[in-house]
């Protein structure tokens, strides 16, 4: 009786929902929890609009023009149509395509992200206060301290939605990219709770892709305050490749054979976000799954940098001259 009810459970749990393919079934599922995320990131926006009053209508603002800006949209075009072609270009890996598409779509909608942070950032900081603006809301009850952190809010909520978009398409297309190698390889098409199994252990690297767009947000802000966009946007860049280079020559044998490289590199380590800790790429060549612990611990490293990064944007703006 007991084999008989498993057998039962194991036949529901794989069969299609509703009658749709496999990888649409495992889609679905990720809708479905997608929609309390979304519907989660909305509550979290109104709590924090009634929490924080002036805080809270800087980031609305902020968030608003943001997703009304022709570049939002544009981003999101762009890393939608990359999302979409990636399942059907022939990368020849026999048989590992899933895993250059994974480790294509989390760059691509990182570095989405990361440049909609660093161009908002610019443009809402750097912008105003050349054009005075940030003198004028200023002049009203609101300090230097909550207008940095209302802009940071409002980039972060803005960056969320894209992030939200592209990650809930991507997940969609890794699903039916297992079917689509399984027709193209002439094997057992997967079941619908084997795309879901696969689908739900890519949701840590998409955890570790928005963790580490929270410290290079905090890290564009405080450059906002006194650089512009193209140095905001080459000093970002440039940290962003040192954070993923540096760790791996430390870790390296050079740094035992050639010590001023090892000083540099762990001094560069000592002061700039270690942004490989983020990096979900060796884990998906080498078939394994990251735990939810080294994601918990990953996220309270990058809320720490980034309360870092905010108080040197709180230092950096207070010394400015607005007038």
């Amino acid at each position: 009786m007991e084999s008989l009810l498993l057998s039962n459970v194991t036949t529901l749990v794989d069969a299609p929902v509703f009658g749709l393919p496999a990888w649409l079934s495992a889609a679905s599922k990720v809708d479905v929890y997608s929609l309390g995320v979304v519907v989660l990131f909305i509550i979290l926006a109104m709590i924090m609009r009634l929490l924080l009053p002036r805080s809270g209508s800087i980031a609305w603002v902020t968030a608003k023009e943001t997703l009304l800006q022709p570049l939002f949209l544009i981003l999101t075009l762009v890393g939608l149509f990359g999302l979409f072609i990636f399942p059907f270009l022939p990368y020849h890996t026999l048989g590992e395509d899933i895993k250059i598409v994974v480790s294509q779509g989390l760059t691509l909608v990182k570095l989405t992200c990361v440049f909609l942070a660093i161009w908002t950032a610019s443009t809402s900081i750097a912008d105003e206060i050349e054009g005075k603006t940030a003198l004028m809301i200023l002049a009203k009850p609101v300090g230097r301290q909550k207008f940095v952190f209302g802009k940071y809010l409002g980039v972060m909520v803005a960056v969320t939605a894209l992030f939200l978009i592209l990650g809930i398409f991507f997940l969609n297309t890794v699903s039916y990219k297992l079917v689509y190698d399984a027709r193209e390889s002439a094997k057992d098409l997967p079941t619908a709770i084997e795309c879901w199994e696969y689908v739900r252990g890519v949701v840590p690297g998409l955890l570790l892709a928005y963790f580490e767009t929270i410290v290079l947000t905090a890290i564009a802000i405080a450059i906002s305050t006194r650089l512009p966009l193209l140095p905001n946007l080459t000093v970002c860049l440039t940290i962003y490749g040192l954070g993923h280079v540096v760790p791996m020559i430390v870790a390296s044998d050079a740094v035992a054979n050639m010590p001023i490289i090892g000083f540099f590199a762990n001094l560069v380590c000592a002061f700039l976000p270690i942004l490989d800790h983020f990096n979900m790429e060796t884990a998906i060549a080498m078939n394994r799954s990251v735990g939810w612990d080294y994601v918990a611990l990953s996220g309270l490293y990058s809320v720490l940098f980034a309360c870092v990064a905010m108080l040197l944007s709180l230092t950096l703006f207070e010394d400015r001259d607005l007038a």
